[in-house]
């Protein structure tokens, strides 16, 4: 039922921007905290940033703390990710996720309740 779809992905020079975009359906989406996370090949899937209910307050590993944007739309139902100043570090497929538990931010992937299939974003120098 619940349907998050990421978008925007692609590829940058180093120094680039990107903005991806999340949209979801299949459920009112007001009172659920979002985030991103990100994998590259042969590494772990990490969190990247979450978003609080309301929009009001943004949480950011330190690898990107600085670089990038966590927002939400008027509507509630589309996030996204601002990645400014990018890295070639920052190349990996990027995933949408809600997240079911947000203490300091919902920062592990136990948390998550729903993911996306991704966007592919790949930084050159």
């Amino acid at each position: 039922q619940v349907q998050l779809v990421e978008s925007g992905g692609g590829l940058a020079q180093a120094g680039g921007s990107l903005r991806l975009s999340c949209a979801t359906s299949g459920h009112t989406f007001d009172t659920y905290n979002m985030g991103w996370f990100r994998q590259a090949p042969g590494k772990e899937r990490e969190f990247v940033a979450s978003i609080n209910w309301s929009g009001t307050t943004g949480y950011y590993s330190d690898s990107v703390k600085g670089r990038f944007t966590i927002s939400r739309g008027v509507a509630k139902n589309t996030v996204y990710l601002q990645m400014n100043s990018l890295k070639s570090e920052d190349t990996a497929l990027y995933y949408c996720a809600t997240l079911l538990a947000f203490s300091d931010g919902g920062r592990e992937v136990s948390h998550v309740g729903h993911w996306g299939q991704g966007t592919q974003v790949t930084v050159s120098s």
